[in-house]
């Protein structure tokens, strides 16, 4: 069906009349979206999805700069002790500034149509349940609060009108291919992983790996945790979790598979034999675009496919004994109950204190691995409510915290 050139202009204006709040906007996810937005304006204009709330947790003079030059109605810094400095940094404007752990969720309450959630870690998970419970579009960039309170994410889903859209370039992929009224003839998703930076090491090699080395990806320009944990792969192993909550799929659907080209994202495979890919540059400004404006698209900065120049796209199995993170999500989904959460915390944890120094990138599985077996009883249970996932969280957190003591000492 052709639409006529008055019905595309009239689409096209509603897409772009959508407000936006981003939660996160100076990391390497919020500063994407940004980058978004600046060239959708540059084309259509500076009213072109207006800003309703920009969060940071500690950058003010980032936060600050951002909110102005995007014309933000408000700025919060999630560490309330900087109120004053943001303050001062939005003076002569006509900003709302806010800090505090309390601001950041009112943030995620305020009344926008896209609410970009792009906070690293469990920090997230009660701004996003404010966004899902007042029904807002959720752009979903951050993996715990799928993995790490999945029953409760789900249950306000299905109480709200809120509509979830994965950032994350697999699961973004994944929606775009999936044929949803034919969710019986789906036989697998197959997520991809690059292998990151230590794809081709051995174990004694990673034995002695740095931080530096674990951050050093080698196609996607990401933050520090979330580099190690595609060095690890257990990057990898939360978002098969995370696919399971999102997509409804049992985990004997789900898999992976390594791709060191970050070009084929996902692939579904069908009862009927096909399978379908969806293949893009490794550019996280392509499912950011697609999540802002769906259901339509809208053009966005990202860099162009050129499979002439990829020229080959290789695939291989992930190794289990090189990398056991991504194992223990997978075995974390089968058990089911909180095991996620506690899995989610002990990385966290963990992967904190691979960067401090305090132990080797190998130990990031023993600890997980120990923090599992020492919280047993606590997985098996369901959790009710954020309560109860974030004191779970909590323990686990403790736990991990300890066995990353003793091997410090």
């Amino acid at each position: 069906m052709n639409l006529d050139t008055q019905s595309v202009s009239r689409i096209l204006r509603d897409t772009l009349s959508r407000s936006v709040t981003i939660l996160g906007s100076t990391g390497s996810i919020g500063l994407s979206t940004l980058d978004v937005i600046a060239h959708t304006r540059s084309a259509h204009g500076d009213d072109a999805l207006p800003l309703e709330a920009l969060t940071a947790q500690t950058n003010v003079a980032a936060l600050a700069e951002q909110a102005k030059m995007f014309r933000a109605r408000m700025a919060v810094v999630g560490d309330e002790s900087l109120y004053s400095a943001l303050k001062d940094a939005l003076s002569g404007t006509d900003i709302v500034p806010a800090a505090g752990k309390n601001a950041v969720r009112e943030a995620a309450s305020m009344s926008s149509d896209v609410v970009m959630v792009a906070i690293v870690g469990a920090a997230a998970l009660e701004p996003a349940l404010a966004a899902v419970r007042r029904g807002a579009t959720i752009a979903l960039a951050n993996k715990e609060c799928v993995v790490a309170a999945g029953d409760v994410f789900r249950a306000a889903l299905a109480t709200s009108r809120a509509t979830v859209i994965p950032v994350d370039s697999e699961h973004n992929a994944a929606f775009q291919v999936l044929d949803f009224a034919q969710s019986h003839a789906v036989d697998r998703v197959t997520l991809t992983a690059s292998g990151g930076p230590f794809r081709q090491w051995t174990r004694e090699r990673m034995e002695v790996a740095t931080p530096e080395q674990a951050v050093a990806h080698p196609n996607w320009s990401m933050g520090a945790k979330i580099s190690v944990d595609s060095a690890t792969l257990m990057n990898k192993g939360l978002e098969v979790i995370e696919a399971h909550y999102l997509f409804a799929l049992s985990p004997d659907k789900l898999g992976v598979i390594v791709h060191p080209q970050s070009i084929v994202h996902c692939l579904v495979s069908y009862a009927d034999g096909s399978t379908l890919a969806h293949l893009s540059s490794p550019d996280m400004r392509t499912p950011i675009a697609y999540a802002l404006a769906w259901p339509r698209r809208i053009a966005s900065p990202s860099n162009r496919l050129d499979l002439a120049l990829v020229k080959q796209l290789s695939f291989e199995e992930p190794d289990p004994v090189r990398f056991p993170c991504l194992a223990l999500a997978e075995a974390c989904l089968r058990v089911g109950g909180t095991t996620p959460t506690i899995l989610n915390a002990a990385n966290e944890v963990a992967v904190r204190a691979f960067l401090d120094r305090k132990i080797g990138f190998l130990d990031i599985a023993r600890v997980i691995e120990q923090t599992l077996a020492a919280n047993h009883n606590a997985g098996q249970e369901h959790a009710s409510d954020l309560d109860e996932v974030l004191a779970i969280d909590a323990g686990a957190r403790e736990t991990a915290g300890a066995f990353c003591q003793r091997m410090a000492a």
